[in-house]
Formats: C-alpha cells, structure tokens, sequence
C-alpha cells in the first residue's frame, strides 16, 4: 500500500492506476484464483493463530501465472522456541466440485503433509532479508527444510473454498476422510454472485480515486 501511495504522489490517481493494472490478471481464472488466495490468507491469520509473514502473490513474475508451491504457508512459534507450520490449499470456483476438492487434498498430502522445501525456503529467503525478528523465523524454517524435524501434529492442513454453491457433500466427506495424525480446518466461502463479485472486485482496485 505504501507503494501504491507513492505512485499516486507522483503520477496521480491515472498514472498509479495503470501501473496497478500492469500487475493484475486479466482472466477471470487467474483473478478468481488469487482473490481466493488473499481471502484464505487473512482468515488464517485472524481466525486459525497462524503469521503468513510472506504474501506470495507480491512476488508474481506473471499477471497469468500462479507461483509454484503451496498456496499459502502459516508459521507460529511458541514460548518453547518449537515451530508450527499450516500447510494450505485455496479453491476458487464458479460452482465447487468433488473433483476440485480431491485435488487441493491430494496437494495437502504430498510430500507426507509436509510444506514443500521450495515454498519453505522461498518464506525463508525473504524473511532472512529483514533486519528484524523476522530473520529468526526464516532460519528456523531453513533448520526445517534440512532436518524435517517438526512432526506432524505441529503441521495443520487448511483448505479454504470459494464458490457460487452450497458447500458441496464431498468437501463434508473429504474432512471426515482426513487422517488423525494432524488438526485439519476447512473453511468454505459461498458467494453466490461468485464471478461477478470477482469482476466487480478487481475493477474497483483498478478505479484509484475515481470516488
């Protein structure tokens, strides 16, 4: 936001936002995506105890292309100096489905449940760059990646939906189906005006100081 506010001091509402819309998707596929991913990444941090301390999304390299790795990765470290890791997946549909549902599982599940070294030492990397508390977390993570240490019942699974429907009997089923061995969550969002709510989202980030 701080950018943003300095693109508008020095070029205007017009100037900053058609540098705002050299960022963002064009595709509803992608805008659907990454609205799902931003709304997943604040519900964790308010509601499941997690930090997200890095917004993957700002480090995009495409407008069209998702990053690789794990949608979104929560860290909490407690009084003992012990890591805590939320491994998550954001589905964003018109109409959610079961197929939709087995593929974020079965994304969870890769790699035994485990976060993906390279979405670990991507978080890792930025949070070194710091010059605050932020760099002990990114070397905890980094330990992490080389000793796979924590055990499961310190790494939660999340998935978070989004749809125009009801929340499905399969996004239920799934849920049952998870393994005891971890805290699962799953949250899904029904909005039922769910493509135009998206388009009406993204042309208002893009209307900068037409109100």
């Amino acid at each position: 936001m701080a950018r943003i506010a300095d693109d508008i001091r020095e070029l205007g509402f017009p100037g900053a936002a058609a540098l705002l819309a050299e960022r963002l998707p064009r595709t509803s596929r992608a805008r659907s995506g990454e609205l799902g991913e931003i709304f997943a990444t604040e519900l964790v941090e308010e509601q499941l105890g997690f930090s997200v301390p890095v917004r993957r999304l700002r480090y995009k390299d495409g407008r069209e292309m998702a990053l690789r790795g794990d949608d979104f990765i929560g860290v909490r470290i407690d009084a003992a100096g012990d890591l805590f890791l939320l491994k998550g997946e954001a589905k964003s549909r018109a109409q959610l489905a079961g197929a939709t549902i087995s593929q974020a599982r079965t994304a969870l599940s890769r790699d035994n449940g485990r976060p993906t070294a390279t979405s670990l030492l991507f978080i890792a990397d930025r949070l070194m760059e710091r010059e605050d508390e932020g760099a002990t977390v990114g070397r905890a993570i980094r330990n992490e990646v080389a000793n796979r240490a924590v055990p499961a019942t310190r790494i939660d699974h999340a998935l978070f939906t989004m749809s125009g429907n009801a929340a499905p009997q399969a996004l239920i089923d799934d849920l049952q189906a998870a393994g005891p061995e971890r805290t699962h969550t799953v949250i899904h969002l029904r909005i039922v005006d769910h493509q135009e709510f998206i388009r009406l989202s993204y042309e208002g980030a893009l209307a900068l100081g037409n109100d």
